[in-house]
């Protein structure tokens, strides 16, 4: 039986201003807005969501949900209650390792 894929959680762009980019995206797509402050930024679409944050907080990354976070390295702990690792992929490309609030690792 083939194992279950892994499931990307969201993809986050840089935008320079968040509440310009959420009223740019909601105006030409059918989103909702998950979650909007002045740093960051959620928009859900049907297959997943997009992040919306300032380059100087956040890089460009795709996040994977993950339940076992400390395969990765130790997790840093974000507001929102889940906790992440960051990595590079061969191309140095970032990759979120991201495990959601209510998992333990």
């Amino acid at each position: 039986m083939k194992p279950q894929l892994d499931t990307i959680h969201h993809i986050a762009i840089q935008v320079s201003n968040i509440s310009d980019s959420v009223n740019w995206y909601i105006s030409r797509y059918q989103c909702d807005v998950s979650y909007q402050d002045e740093s960051w930024a959620l928009l859900q679409f049907e297959n997943t969501t997009l992040a919306l944050v300032l380059p100087e907080q956040h890089p460009y990354h795709f996040a994977i949900l993950t339940d076992n976070l400390a395969a990765y390295g130790s997790g840093t702990a974000h507001r929102d209650g889940t906790r992440s690792v960051y990595l590079r992929d061969i191309d140095n490309n970032q990759v979120e390792m991201l495990q959601l609030a209510d998992e333990e690792s």
